[in-house]
């Protein structure tokens, strides 16, 4: 069922969070926005559920594009289509372990809860509120993964630090290299971006995308 791709999935209000009554939260938020998945994360969320099924059983990926056919209609899904869409940073670092160790070090103790800095191997507990949601963020809907969200894994973590300490990231390759995996037969990727699909669904040309659904709130 095509819910299966949003079960686990966060969107966010930025208007609503950025107008909350804390300033911890509403730093955080700026962080994210800062960095350049607003858009990704906060246009109108509309779920397109019988398209969905379709584009993920009939996707693979031929010379670096995602294609698919959708009702009967040929969808191609480029990176520049991808960046363009959600205007996407394309500079940066392409790949997170290339985050300096020091800046990793240094967000350890930014988002502690105690002041201590947070185990790589501990839970989600250990941290301040807000960034224990920005975790969710980074784990269920930016790298899609399945399995415990309450443990600190080192990918969560160095996306949280690319947040915190304002590391440009080209989060067009990273988001776009996850959606690839999505449609590679044989990947252990969690299938997701429904909404961000949906929305690139929504302007192929010739395509009845049928009933839609918004996204639970």
């Amino acid at each position: 069922m095509a819910s299966s791709y949003y079960t686990n999935t966060l969107h966010v209000n930025f208007e609503s969070v950025l107008a909350m009554d804390d300033p911890g939260m509403v730093s955080m938020f700026q962080a994210l926005m800062a960095s350049g998945l607003e858009e990704f994360l906060g246009f109108p969320a509309v779920i397109y559920e019988a398209a969905l099924v379709d584009l993920f059983e009939n996707a693979s990926v031929r010379d670096c594009v995602v294609v698919s056919t959708v009702h009967g209609v040929t969808v191609e899904i480029s990176k520049q289509l991808f960046a363009e869409t959600f205007e996407l940073p394309l500079e940066g670092l392409s790949e997170l372990s290339e985050i300096p160790k020091d800046l990793v070090f240094d967000a350890r103790s930014i988002v502690s809860l105690s002041g201590e800095p947070v185990s790589m191997s501990g839970k989600k507990k250990e941290m301040n509120f807000e960034y224990r949601i920005l975790c969710d963020i980074m784990a269920k809907t930016i790298s899609v993964k399945a399995g415990s969200f309450n443990a600190i894994t080192m990918e969560k973590f160095l996306m949280l630090t690319e947040i915190v300490c304002g590391v440009r990231i080209n989060w067009t390759s990273i988001l776009f290299n996850i959606l690839k995996k999505m449609v590679t037969p044989g990947s252990k990727q969690a299938k997701g971006y429904a909404v961000q699909i949906s929305l690139l669904l929504e302007n192929v040309p010739n395509l009845e995308l049928g009933e839609s659904s918004e996204f639970p709130s």
